[in-house]
């Protein structure tokens, strides 16, 4: 990639070199790395390149805040058809430019190739700051879950421009653009969070994993779960209700919202707000439940969607 990046105080030598240096000053590093192909994650006449540059640093940040780190470092592939016009390059290359500035890390490196199918590697890097990493197996029976980020949005958004329709601009531009609550990571590890993920598959498939890592279940409160107003919008435009919007918010994906549980008691920021608790797996499983019943959707499967 370019030199043309604005480097940080954990770039210690960015882009021109055979290779990065990146400070880890917690003698650690959370690492992730996430892949964006035209046609499957993304559409040239749907998102602008700058859209496109916003996402593919958001979705990988997202997955370090997931871990309560800090965003630091980012690696970008870009495999691009020789037709690609130069401008949509640059554009793009403006889109992770700010969207690294919102996460507060920076572009250290990277490559350029040819490629039938524009296709973008990313690999990003965060620092714990001391902390113990936020994993997936530490929730336990009794903790509250809680989520904070924007449910169902993007999902809308998506289901606006496959029905060609011009819907609410928020669910719009949470799809185009999705705006991980980055800080949000870190603060929850500091609140003593017990497991926490980044919502990309949807909430109940992603709950899912954090209960088959820590031999829970989880059953989430149908009254907590309430649409935002754009929302409700974008599913009356498409001709459905509530039942749609909440079906959205639980099952939707590529929120990139963070999910997290916490052991009761554990006074939350306003922006954390609870939509259930975990629950003794029992006789029924490590699963995922919405008012003890099974949901009518669990989310996206990469091969089989």
């Amino acid at each position: 990639m370019t030199s043309q990046f604005p480097g940080s105080d954990d770039v210690i030598l960015g882009p021109g070199d055979d290779a990065a240096v990146v400070a880890a000053p917690d003698g650690r590093t959370v690492a992730t790395t996430d892949l964006l192909v035209e046609g499957r994650h993304f559409r040239r006449d749907w998102s602008s390149a700058r859209d496109v540059g916003h996402r593919a640093v958001a979705q990988n940040f997202a997955d370090v805040a997931a871990m309560g780190a800090r965003p630091t470092g980012l690696l970008i592939g870009f495999a691009a058809p020789a037709d690609l016009p130069l401008e949509w390059a640059e554009e793009f290359t403006l889109g992770v430019r700010d969207e690294c500035a919102a996460a507060g890390g920076a572009v250290a490196g990277g490559d350029t190739v040819g490629s039938d199918t524009l296709t973008i590697a990313v690999t990003a890097l965060g620092d714990l700051e001391g902390r113990a990493p936020v994993r997936r197996d530490g929730a336990r029976p009794g903790d509250v879950v809680a989520c904070t980020g924007r449910l169902g949005l993007s999902a809308a958004g998506f289901a606006l421009l496959r029905r060609g329709i011009d819907g609410p601009a928020e669910c719009l531009a949470e799809h185009r653009r999705p705006s991980p609550p980055y800080a949000a990571g870190p603060e929850a590890a500091r609140l003593g969070a017990t497991a926490m993920l980044d919502v990309s598959d949807g909430l109940v498939q992603d709950l899912g994993h954090v209960c088959r890592a820590s031999g829970v279940a989880v059953d989430l409160d149908p009254a907590l779960l309430l649409p935002e107003p754009a929302l409700l919008e974008a599913v009356r435009l498409l001709g459905g209700g509530p039942e749609r919007a909440r079906d959205m918010m639980i099952a939707g994906g590529e929120d990139h919202a963070l999910a997290a549980t916490f052991p009761a008691g554990t006074e939350l920021p306003p922006h954390w707000y609870r939509l259930g608790s975990v629950v003794d797996a029992g006789g029924g499983g490590a699963e995922v439940t919405v008012g003890g019943a099974a949901p009518r959707m669990r989310g996206w499967d990469h091969f089989h969607e």
